[in-house]
């Protein structure tokens, strides 16, 4: 097979010397050129020749300059074989001229012609395979030069320097790369010694530990540590190494890689900064969005149980109501019945039974209107301090030696629009509840004092209010407990000992005087009570004529009574006719009317409210219409009328006694 990649040259231009090594060159599967002087050699030469044979008669006396200087410069993987034929006897031991051949040449082998065909074939060999020795050391240089420049190039790309360090001596080389990464001129030289005090203090140990466990179990190096550059500036270095051990197995030499992850350092924490700032983020909004939430469930939690109380209020003030109207009778009656048993003792004191039953009745009803706010109040302008100083001794009498009650009233506080006997109510109400919850003993602390620009509970405006204060240190209340306080017929205490309508009714009694109960309690540390009302600017009022006074002013009176309940208005006017006036009766509105027209006497209407086709508001307008002079008293079982009722007329609450009906039509007609 012919070996078409390389070639042998042959320069024997006389005689047949150049056909018979061109015939046996072929046979071996060798190509070649015959040359045609020295000069055409010496510019053929080059890698791929196998070698060149010449005959030693041309050579003897030619310049041999040219193949000299390219034998000269020849790569260091190259040496060209030269096989030169020579006669007999003309071998450079014995050829001066040959020795200047061999001198020239280099590699060079002498044959003595004339050589036998296997003798030359045995020397052609011997030069092929020489040369290929050498082209495949070539080709090994070439690929290991690209290796390098790869791996060069790689190093580069990465940002690596490389290092080695001798294992017996301590003696360190370095690329120039890895030279810059502790701050070093990449031209000069760094020590050992100058790597270790480069490394921050703080570091070194680590890095000790790290290459001793390196050296003693034979695992890879890997440390990082941060770098003290000369203008002390700060810097982190990560090395990378491994061991290379000798025949023994010993470990003769630690070579590696190093880097500058100074950015990566700087990256990596500003990426904690920004992880700790986004988890602080994350915990202040899901703090945020908890709070959110509570306040929205705790939002959600009042405005149920303002609908609740709301609608457990419209049906108790509807229940109150017609509850009036049944007490009405019966008070009316048993009250005129009484006058006319005097003469019986037994019979009479079943009646004042009957009346205290329906009283406690009509008490019950007053309770339920208070928390459904639907009382009828007499509000006038009253000072907060006075009335706790006023009550201070019947407070003492109601709860007992066992409980010691301290006041701190301030003088010269703004006065509040209330009705006065409903905040005596609720105090002694607050005190009581503060001695129940102090079986034993303890302190009751009242207080008053006032506050400006505040909004004390929800759904209140912004403005000066006072607070009246109960604070006790009995066993308290849980959260669970003070949830439900105000509830109606909710109670803590024992069967028989409270209705559970104290707070309710105290409750009820602030909204209406648009202020506020609020409360405060911890189990085992006692109950605060704050009832908040709006202060005013209104001054004290004069207190009213006696009624004594008034009763004298008038005497019988004729009085048309309008009411559709045929057995109040039977009560009614038995009360009324007793008291010695004349009484005309109607049963509606229209048919009122009619009697106005008809008797000018009539000198006071006493009406219902809820009366069907006509309500009593609607009524007293179409008297005066005819009438504007009339006296008019509504008499009703609600507290506070219809939304959109408007009636500036006296008003006698139901139930009433003849008493209280007496007074009213006296303080009227007066």
């Amino acid at each position: 097979m012919l070996d078409r990649e390389s070639v042998a040259l042959i320069y024997a231009p006389d005689g047949r010397d150049s056909a018979v090594a061109a015939s046996l060159l072929l046979e071996r599967g060798i190509a070649s050129l015959a040359m045609a002087s020295l000069d055409t050699v010496a510019a053929r030469l080059g890698e791929d020749v196998l070698f060149v044979v010449m005959v030693e008669e041309v050579l003897r006396y030619a310049n041999l300059g040219p193949i000299n200087a390219w034998v000269m410069a020849q790569p260091s993987w190259s040496d060209l074989p030269f096989i030169v034929l020579t006669h007999k006897g003309a071998g450079p031991e014995r050829n001066p001229a040959a020795s200047r051949v061999a001198e020239a040449l280099g590699n060079v082998s002498f044959l003595e012609r004339p050589f036998h065909p296997t003798t030359f074939v045995s020397v052609v060999e011997s030069a092929r395979k020489n040369r290929r020795r050498q082209l495949e050391a070539r080709n090994r240089i070439i690929e290991l030069h690209e290796s390098e420049l790869i791996l060069k190039t790689a190093l580069l790309a990465g940002h690596l320097g490389t290092w080695s360090i001798d294992l017996t001596s301590w003696t360190l080389e370095s690329s120039p790369e890895f030279r810059q990464i502790f701050g070093r001129c990449t031209d000069k030289e760094l020590t050992y010694d100058e790597l270790t005090a480069s490394v921050h203090p703080d570091d070194r140990q680590a890095r000790k530990d790290g290459l001793r466990r390196c050296l003693d179990v034979g695992d890879d190096y890997i440390a990082e540590y941060r770098v003290i550059w000369p203008d002390q500036s700060l810097h982190w270095a990560e090395v990378r190494g491994r061991l290379i051990l000798n025949q023994l197995g010993e470990p003769v030499r630690l070579i590696g890689v190093g880097s500058d992850i100074t950015p990566r350092k700087h990256a990596e924490a500003a990426l904690r900064s920004m992880n700790e700032t986004l988890e602080r983020r994350v915990e202040e909004r899901t703090e945020a969005l908890k709070a959110e939430i509570a306040q929205r469930e705790d939002t959600e939690r009042k405005l149920l149980q303002s609908q609740k109380l709301e609608a457990i209020g419209q049906l108790t003030g509807g229940v109150a109501h017609d509850f009036n109207n049944l007490l009405m009778a019966v008070l009316g009656n048993l009250d005129l019945a009484k006058k006319h048993v005097a003469h019986d003792p037994r019979l009479a004191r079943l009646i004042d039974g009957a009346l205290q039953g329906a009283r406690r009745g009509a008490s019950l009803t007053q309770r339920l209107l208070a928390f459904a706010r639907r009382q009828d109040l007499e509000v006038e302008p009253t000072d907060l301090s006075e009335l706790v100083a006023n009550m201070k001794e019947l407070l003492a009498r109601s709860v007992g030696s066992s409980v010691e009650i301290t006041t701190k009233v301030a003088n010269g506080l703004p006065l509040v629009l209330v009705d006065g006997n409903q905040i005596e109510l609720a105090l002694l109400n607050l005190v009581v509840n503060a001695r129940d919850a102090m079986p034993e003993s303890g302190k009751v602390f009242i207080s008053v004092r006032a506050e400006v620009g505040v909004i004390p509970a929800d759904g209140l405006a912004r403005g000066t209010y006072l607070c009246l204060a109960v604070r006790d240190n009995g066993s308290g209340m849980d959260d669970e407990t003070i949830q439900r306080a105000i509830d109606p017929f909710f109670s803590t205490k024992e069967l028989g000992k409270g209705t559970g309508l104290g707070l309710s009714m105290i409750h009820g009694l602030a909204v209406q005087l648009n202020g506020a109960l609020t409360l405060t309690s911890k189990v085992g540390e006692g109950t605060l009570a704050e009832l908040w009302l709006p202060a005013t600017t209104e001054a004290r009022r004069q207190a009213p004529m006696s009624d004594i006074v008034i009763k004298k002013q008038r005497g019988p009176a004729t009085i048309l009574l309008v009411d559709d309940d045929a057995l109040i208005a039977m009560s009614s006017v038995d009360m009324l006719e007793d008291l010695g006036h004349r009484v005309r009766e109607a049963s509606s509105g229209q048919q009122a009317l009619e009697i106005i027209r008809s008797e000018p006497a009539i000198d006071l209407l006493i009406t219902d409210f809820s009366m069907p086709g006509m309500n009593g508001a609607q009524l007293a307008k179409a008297a005066r219409e005819l009438r504007p002079t009339l006296p008019i008293l509504v008499a009703t079982g609600y507290a506070e009328l219809p939304a959109g009722t408007e009636m500036d007329l006296p008003r006698l609450g139901k139930p009433y006694t003849q008493e209280q009906l007496e007074r009213e039509i006296a303080r009227i007609l007066s």
